[in-house]
């Protein structure tokens, strides 16, 4: 009644590659979710390598652009601070070079209107009659959105 669903287990490189070139396609990948798709797979280390190689020569696989694209997707959509986008990144192994110069995108005057639109939303969303921990609540959910702690008081304090 109930078939169990086979993992894909794909020995052969070019077909490995034909594959991950219509996956890295379909959506901007980082190098690190491609080697744990292809490892997956139950290739070997180098036949992994050549494969990484192999899509990043064919710019299948870009870091910078993966980068870009996370850290406006998470800012603009997810309303994610600075610190918990650059903390995802590095759990990517996206290298510090592409972080700083993906976290520049984000404009300082556009990421305090949205700390400020979330508080905002928090505060009015929540049931708190106290000052205090209603403070107390909004700061621990901006910091849980991984925004700055002195930004996050600079804003509550306005």
């Amino acid at each position: 009644m109930f078939e169990k669903k086979q993992t894909d287990k794909i020995t052969n490189p070019e077909i490995a590659l034909i594959k991950m070139q219509s996956w890295c396609a379909y959506h901007e990948r980082c190098q690190q979710e491609a080697r744990d798709k292809l490892y997956g797979f139950g290739l070997w280390p180098d036949a992994v390598e050549n494969i990484i190689s192999s899509l990043i020569e064919s710019n299948f696989l870009n870091e910078d652009r993966f980068a870009m694209q996370f850290v406006h997707g998470k800012h603009a959509i997810k309303k994610w601070g600075r610190i918990k986008i650059k903390i995802e990144l590095k759990q990517k192994r996206v290298s510090d070079y592409c972080i700083k110069k993906a976290m520049s995108q984000i404009d300082d005057d556009e990421y305090i209107v949205t700390l400020k639109k979330l508080i905002e939303t928090k505060q009015r969303l929540t049931n708190e009659k106290n000052p205090i921990k209603l403070k107390l609540k909004v700061l621990n959910y901006a910091l849980s959105k991984g925004y700055e702690r002195d930004l996050i008081f600079d804003v509550l304090n306005e």
